[in-house]
């Protein structure tokens, strides 16, 4: 956050006022450029301290909506950049089936705690893979709840890197075999560095809140009320399973970008106006409204298609 801050303060661009200003004479273009251009870096880099540190297996975690899909599979492509075969793993697909998921204090399926996934598993088959065999990957059926065969099989290579994304991967009881020289983790959250005033900073859950919205809505189908009403639950999940562990990482990539907000906002307006002043979440969604009401918009054609905000917004030239 201290390094974005100084590149925003050289600029000029510490406040949503300052972000205004430029905006209105006509540097969006410029902003999107240079914000893209400073994460892409970041992606580098991170790609040749794998190679340095010859890290067979690169753990990548972050809490709801940091944007751990795309951060994965660009960090993919710098690795193939510099030689080596990246090779991914998604946890969700290692999930227990349903009627052994643990449930919460209120009864319902808790999808966020570690016993929720086959971890006894999935070191069966990372201990397979990282000896020289070959296992079949799983693939999870979420309409069904169970785990089923993909008929995807993988041996790893010698130039061969294994990527693996979900909320618990810093968890050191999820590869508590693997030793930690061998592990290269990596955290992704969005720290929103734009501050409202010189005096009032911007939340990095709202942020991520405001990107959860819209994927929910375009993606899943989820009004702007239904995530409202599950984002206590997931908070709470964070600070259980994922917060904890940050610390674990041998570095952090930021994927707040100075400019998302001012584009979120003409894909977030109209979700959060349709939110019903009776609804428990109105409140909620008029103090968002009023946040994103700050910003000068910014259209999202200038954005390019691997950018990380293309997975919530759509675009993007990457498969989810």
């Amino acid at each position: 956050m201290e390094e974005q801050r100084r590149w925003q303060q050289i600029v000029g661009l510490r406040t949503v006022a300052d972000l205004n200003a430029a905006v209105r004479a006509g540097a969006a273009t410029e902003i999107i450029n240079v914000s893209e251009a400073m994460q892409e870096r970041k992606i580098a880099r991170v790609a040749d301290l794998v190679k340095e540190r010859a890290c067979r297996i690169v753990l990548l975690a972050g809490p709801s909506s940091s944007g751990k899909t795309t951060t994965c599979k660009r960090v993919a492509v710098q690795l193939a950049a510099i030689g080596l075969r990246p090779r991914m793993i998604s946890m969700d697909d290692y999930f227990v089936n349903r009627e052994d998921t643990p449930r919460d204090a209120k009864g319902d399926y808790d999808f966020e705690c570690l016993q929720a996934l086959d971890v006894a598993f999935f070191n069966e088959q990372l201990h397979t893979l990282l000896t020289g065999g070959t296992v079949e990957l799983p693939k999870y059926n979420f309409q069904s709840g169970e785990r089923e065969k993909s008929g995807n099989e993988l041996m790893l290579g010698a130039n061969d890197v294994l990527i693996i994304e979900g909320i618990h991967a810093l968890n050191p009881q999820l590869t508590p075999d693997i030793p930690r020289t061998e592990k290269f983790q990596l955290y992704v959250s969005a720290l929103t560095t734009i501050q409202l005033d010189d005096n009032r900073r911007i939340s990095t859950s709202d942020n991520r809140l405001l990107r959860r919205i819209i994927r929910d809505h375009k993606f899943r189908g989820y009004s702007a009320n239904d995530t409202i009403r599950r984002w206590p639950s997931v908070r709470a999940g964070e600070e259980k399973w994922i917060f904890p562990f940050q610390e674990n990482c041998d570095t952090m990539i930021n994927s707040a970008l100075l400019y998302e907000l001012a584009v979120l906002r003409g894909y977030v307006l109209p979700l959060l106006e349709q939110v019903d002043e009776a609804a428990p979440e109105y409140d909620e969604a008029w103090r968002l409204r009023q946040l994103v009401g700050f910003f000068e918009p910014i259209p999202d054609k200038q954005i390019p298609p691997v950018s990380l905000l293309r997975e919530f917004l759509g675009g993007s030239s990457f498969h989810y």
